[in-house]
């Protein structure tokens, strides 16, 4: 949900938007992916344990990934306002 051109503010530098953009493209992108593997792993039969770790790992992989962009995009916020 990028600003649109019309709407940025103008003392704000063209950097500072790109970041934007592309913070907030991956963050689209990770929320979706975590999505999905939420999603893998409730159907992941308890009795394939290995299986299991293994989704967990990932799940516990992408939320740290979300939860670093998210911090970022809040960053950038910050400094802005």
């Amino acid at each position: 949900m990028s600003a649109s051109e019309e709407s940025r503010a103008e003392w704000l530098d063209k950097s500072f938007w790109e970041r934007l953009d592309l913070i907030e493209t991956r963050h689209q992108r990770i929320q979706c992916e975590h999505e999905a593997v939420r999603r893998g792993l409730e159907r992941v039969p308890t009795a394939e344990s290995a299986e299991l770790r293994q989704a967990w790992q990932r799940y516990c992989e992408v939320i740290a990934e979300l939860d670093h962009t998210t911090a970022e995009l809040e960053a950038l916020r910050t400094r802005s306002a």
